[in-house]
This record gives structure tokens, sequence and C-alpha cells, in this order.
């Protein structure tokens, strides 16, 4: 069997709200537009799914849960850039709060974390040019 990653779908609170965020910080292409539902076309043949929260358990059964204030979801885009100090100013620029600033992480890459408006956190990130640690 062959599995091949192609969407990933994120809960939001306001599915305009959150497809304007994304568009804002990255630039992608929007592909389906309807009431409860947007995605996006994300470089490399992926996509990213912004469904309406409430609306989320019409295919799951179960209702997306809701984070306590002041915490983020259990949900991570890590994504690689070519312009990392870019990509940062665009994200802050989108409304984006930043969790953790630009530094080299122990794995090789530079990388700055975000939460979305949706608190889903967001991770820019290129391999370091310096030798891992």
């Amino acid at each position: 069997m062959t599995a091949r990653h192609v969407l990933t779908i994120l809960a939001v609170d306001d599915v305009a709200r959150a497809t304007a965020f994304y568009r804002a910080a990255f630039g992608w292409a929007q592909l389906v537009d309807v009431p409860v539902y947007a995605e996006l076309a994300v470089p490399g043949g992926m996509r990213l799914g912004l469904y309406q929260r409430d609306g989320y358990a019409r295919n799951t059964g179960r209702p997306a849960s809701r984070r306590e204030p002041g915490t983020v979801t259990a949900t991570e885009l890590y994504l690689h850039v070519d312009e990392l100090d870019a990509a940062i100013a665009a994200i802050r620029a989108a409304g984006g709060e930043e969790l953790s600033p630009r530094a080299r992480r122990d794995w090789g890459d530079d990388a700055a974390y975000f939460a979305d408006l949706d608190a889903n956190v967001i991770v820019v990130a290129c391999r370091s040019s310096e030798p891992a640690i």
C-alpha cells in the first residue's frame, strides 16, 4: 500500500478570517470556497483545508474540541521556506502571534514558531547554514 499526504485540514472558528490569514501570510491560491470550508494550494501539490469548527463533526461524527484560553491547539504546520525573515514578517503582518522567535534548533533548522488566528501552531524554517550541535 502507498499512502501520500495530500491534504491537512484545520478546524477554525471563522473560515473567511482564517482564509484571509493564510493567503496574506503565504500567498497560497484558493481552490475551494464554500461557506463552511476553504482549501488552499500549497506548493509541491499539498493542500490546506480550513473547516468551520461547528461543521467539523459532519464528517467525523465528533465535534472539534475548543482550546482553553492561553493555550495552542495540538496541531503544528511545519513549513520550510526560501526566505525565513520574509516569511516571519508576512506572518506577523497577517496577525500571527509569535510564540518563539527565530532560533537555531537542535535538529539543524533555523525556525520561528507562531500561532494562527485559531491558535494552530505554524513553524517557518530553513536549514541552518551552521553544522548541527
